[in-house]
C-alpha cells in the first residue's frame, strides 16, 4: 500500500510539473514575445515621429476621447437616472436589450440586458452594461470622423446635438438615423440598426455640399471611466481585448495599460477589439476586409480606458458622398451566439471573446457536451452528472486496467514486505527484487497514477467551463443549489440555516463540500493504511483539507467531484471483489475512530 500512496503523490507532482512546464516553456515565452512586439511598435512610432514622417490622426485625439477632459469621472456624484435625463434620447427596445442613444454626441451609452439579472432572484434589477458619461461607472461606444492633417473642418463632437430622422425608436425592424449639418457644407449621418440579440450595425456617411474636397478618417471607440471591479482570478482575463490577424489574440490587463499609456497593435483588415468582463463585452468590429489601425489608451487625467480603431483616409469630393459601416457587439457572451456571428459575419475568432484558456481543446468540447446534455435533460446539474458517467465510460478500459493492477499489488503485499525486510540495508537490491516481482506478476507500479492524471485535466476543463461561461450563470440544480457557478450557499456552522446567523466567508462549509469530503475519505479508506505514521496522518487529513478548499469552488464542480468519487468507489469495490482482494474500508474506519490504548493497557 506504501507504493500506491506514493503513486498518488507522484501523480500530483507530475500534474504540477506539467502545469509549471507549460507556464515556463509556452506561456512565459508567449508573454515575452507579446511584450517585445509592443515595445518594437512603440519604438517604431517614436522613430517615425522623430524623423518627421507624416502620421495619420489618432482616435485618441478625436473629440470626446481620452485626451480630452471628460465630465464622466470616477468622482461623479450624479446618479445614473439623472445623467440619462440630462439630454434627449432615442429609445432602444428589442427582445434582448433596452436602453437609449444619446442625441448629444450620438453615443450609445445606455444599455440593459433584459435576460440577465444582478442576482438569482428574477425580481432583481436587470444587468446594466453601458452607462452615460456623467453618471457612475461611465461606459459607452462612440463613432465619428477625424480630419486629415492640416485640414480645418468643423466636425461633430461630444457636445454636438444630433437630430432624429424618421423613426424615434430603435428596434430590430426599424433602424434609427441621426443627422448633423455643420453649416459649412458637410452633412453627417449616423444610422444605428440592431438584430434580435446584441449586434449593432453602425453606418456613417458624409455628404459634401461644399466647393472643395475634404479628407476624413472614420473611427470608433469604446470608453470606460475608472478601473471596473473584476474577479481578479488568474484563470480569467477581464479588460482590454482584441484579435488582430497574425498578431493573434491580445489580452491586456487594466494595470498594464495604466503603466504603458498606449498600446498599438499592427494594422489589420480583419479583427475586433474592446473590453471584456466575465460574462459581458463591448467590442468594436470593423467589417472584415476593411483596413484599420487598432489601439488602446489610458488617460490619467480623465481615468478613461479606451479601445479604438482608425480607418483609412476617405476622400469626399465636392458634391460627393462617402460612407463606412461597422459592427458593435454589446451584450452577453453566449457561446452559440458568438459562434454564429463568427460564421455569418466572417469575424475572425470571435469565439475567443470567451476566455477558454490554454486548454481550449478540452474546455470548449467539454462545454459543447454539457450544453448538448442540458438541452436533453433541461438541467445543467444533471448534465454534469451525465458527463461524469460518460467520461468514466470512455476511460473505463484504462481505469479498469489500473484498478486491476492496484488490486494485484495488494495481493503481493506480503511478498513486497518480505523483500523490504530481506534487503533493508541495500536499497538497490530491494528495488531490483521489487521490479522482478512486478514483472513476474504483470503489475504496473505506476498504475495508481492513471485515474488521477485523467481526472485532473477533466476537472480543470469543467472548472473553467463553470467559471467563464454565461450559460452556467444562475443555472439551478435541485434543492438549495440555485446557481451552479457559485459556491454552495449553506454552511454547517449555522446548521444549514437553522440558526439565524451569517458566518464569515471562511466558515462557509456547505452540504455538497461535506458530501465530497466524505466520499473522498471513503475512497481512501478502501485501501490498506500506509505503514508510515506520517503518511497515515497526511492521507487522513487530506479529505478535510480538500473539503475546506473546495467549499469556495463553484457548486457544480463540487457536485462533479463528489459524484466522480462515488463512481470510483463503486468501480474499485467491484474490481477488488473480483480479484479476491480484501476491502479494507471497515477495518480502516474502525482503526481511524478507535481510541488507541496506552501500551500498559494492551493486555488488560
Amino acid at each position: 500500500m506504501f507504493g500506491e500512496h506514493r503513486n498518488t503523490i507522484l501523480a500530483i507532482v507530475l500534474s504540477l510539473a506539467v502545469l509549471l512546464g507549460w507556464q515556463y516553456f509556452v506561456a512565459q515565452p508567449q508573454f515575452e514575445r507579446e511584450q517585445a512586439t509592443r515595445k518594437a511598435q512603440q519604438e517604431t512610432s517614436q522613430q517615425a515621429t522623430a524623423s518627421g514622417n507624416p502620421q495619420a490622426p489618432s482616435p485618441a485625439a478625436a473629440p470626446g476621447s481620452t485626451s480630452a477632459p471628460s465630465a464622466g469621472s470616477a468622482t461623479t456624484t450624479m446618479s445614473r437616472d439623472q445623467a440619462l435625463a440630462q439630454s434627449k434620447r432615442v429609445e432602444i427596445d428589442t427582445p434582448s436589450v433596452s436602453g437609449s442613444i444619446n442625441l448629444t454626441g450620438a453615443r450609445l451609452d445606455d444599455l440593459r440586458l433584459k435576460d440577465y439579472h444582478e442576482t438569482v432572484d428574477k425580481s432583481s434589477p436587470t444587468v446594466v452594461l453601458l452607462s452615460p458619461k456623467d453618471g457612475p461607472d461611465p461606459y459607452y461606444a462612440d463613432y465619428g470622423w477625424v480630419a486629415g492633417n492640416g485640414e480645418n473642418i468643423k466636425l461633430p463632437g461630444p457636445n454636438t446635438v444630433w437630430s432624429v430622422s424618421g423613426n424615434p425608436t430603435l428596434t430590430p425592424s426599424s433602424p434609427v438615423t441621426l443627422t448633423y449639418d455643420n453649416g459649412e457644407g458637410l452633412v453627417f449621418k449616423r444610422t444605428f440598426s440592431i438584430d434580435d440579440e446584441y449586434m449593432f450595425t453602425v453606418d456613417q456617411s458624409v455628404e459634401n455640399n461644399g466647393s472643395s474636397a475634404v479628407t476624413l478618417y472614420p473611427y470608433g471607440m469604446v470608453v470606460r471611466t475608472g478601473e471596473p471591479k473584476t474577479t481578479g482570478f488568474f484563470i480569467l482575463h477581464e479588460g482590454p481585448i482584441g484579435m488582430f490577424g497574425q498578431d493573434g489574440l491580445n489580452e491586456i490587463d487594466y494595470s498594464d495599460l495604466k503603466d504603458e499609456g498606449t498600446v498599438k497593435p499592427p494594422q489589420v483588415d480583419n479583427g475586433w477589439l474592446g473590453f471584456t468582463d466575465k460574462y459581458w463585452a463591448a467590442t468594436l468590429i470593423p467589417k472584415p476586409g476593411t483596413t484599420f489601425q487598432p489601439g488602446y489608451t489610458y488617460s490619467a487625467n480623465t481615468q478613461n480606458f479606451q479601445a479604438d480603431y482608425l480607418g483609412t483616409a476617405t476622400a469626399v469630393p465636392a458634391g460627393g458622398k462617402a460612407d463606412t459601416s461597422n459592427y458593435l457587439f454589446a451584450g452577453a457572451k453566449v457561446t452559440s451566439l458568438l459562434d454564429h456571428y463568427e460564421k455569418s459575419l466572417g469575424i475572425e475568432r470571435f469565439e475567443l471573446l470567451i476566455d477558454w484558456g490554454w486548454f481550449y481543446f478540452l474546455t470548449k468540447p467539454m462545454f459543447y457536451v454539457l450544453d448538448w446534455l442540458y438541452h436533453l435533460v433541461g438541467n445543467f446539474g444533471v448534465a454534469i452528472l451525465l458527463v461524469t458517467v460518460l467520461i468514466k465510460a470512455i476511460f473505463f478500459p484504462l481505469a479498469n486496467k489500473s484498478y486491476v493492477s492496484m488490486s494485484k499489488m495488494k495481493l503481493v503485499q506480503p511478498q513486497m514486505q518480505e523483500i523490504r525486510e530481506r534487503h533493508k540495508d541495500d536499497r538497490q537490491k530491494q528495488q531490483q527484487a521489487l521490479m522482478e516481482l512486478y514483472k513476474k506478476e504483470k503489475i504496473n507500479p505506476l498504475a495508481g497514477c492513471l485515474p488521477i492524471l485523467i481526472q485532473i485535466p477533466v476537472f480543470f476543463s469543467l472548472y473553467k467551463v463553470l467559471f467563464v461561461t454565461i450559460e452556467m450563470r444562475h443555472a439551478p440544480f435541485f434543492g438549495w443549489i440555485q446557481d451552479l457557478s457559485a459556491p454552495d450557499p449553506t454552511t454547517v456552522f449555522n446548521l444549514f440555516g437553522l440558526i439565524p446567523w451569517d458566518p464569515p466567508q471562511f466558515l462557509m462549509l456547505g452540504a455538497w463540500p461535506l458530501i465530497m469530503g466524505i466520499t473522498m475519505f471513503i475512497q481512501m479508506k478502501m485501501n490498506p493504511a500506509p505503514p508510515d505514521p506520517t503518511q497515515q496522518m497526511i492521507f487522513t487529513w487530506m479529505p478535510v483539507v480538500f473539503t475546506f478548499m473546495l467549499a469556495s469552488f463553484p457548486a457544480g464542480l463540487v457536485i462533479y467531484w463528489a459524484w466522480n468519487n462515488t463512481l470510483s468507489i463503486s468501480q474499485q469495490y467491484v474490481i477488488m471483489r473480483r480479484q479476491g482482494v480484501k476491502i479494507e474500508l471497515w477495518d480502516n474506519l474502525r482503526n481511524t475512530f478507535r481510541r488507541k490504548k496506552p501500551a500498559g493497557e494492551e493486555k488488560s
